[in-house]
């Protein structure tokens, strides 16, 4: 009943330091799916896709019209402000046959070091 509150093994394999090396390598996407106003508040991370939660689905759907063929054979990493909508996002990514991890928030990408980008 409250399987959501489970994170699944997926979300489990991938440090922050991880994703940022693997990211740098293009082994894979990284996708910040916060709203467009959090970027311009704090910046992002560097080499992230900005795609807001509510069109990720949409948006990796390889059979849909919007597909965004940045996901072809890509393992996702996934980040918001907190967990939450990273949480969701990766969940729609596994339902669509991905292997996407959520490491959570934005301030443990910035904690970890890794590199911002402001608009």
């Amino acid at each position: 009943m409250f399987n959501f509150l489970h994170a699944s093994p997926a979300q489990l394999q991938m440090t922050v330091k991880d994703a940022m090396a693997k990211v740098a390598s293009g082994e894979v996407l990284l996708v910040d799916v916060r709203e467009r106003a959090e970027l311009l508040a704090s910046g992002t991370a560097k080499g992230a896709i900005h795609i807001p939660v509510s069109l990720i689905a949409m948006k990796a759907d390889p059979k849909g019209p919007d597909f965004d063929k940045r996901f072809n054979g890509k393992t996702v990493a996934v980040y918001c402000a907190s967990g939450a909508r990273s949480g969701m996002a990766v969940q729609a990514l596994q339902r669509l046959g991905y292997q996407a991890v959520n490491f959570g928030g934005f301030g443990a990408w910035v904690q970890a070091g890794g590199p911002v980008t402001r608009t």
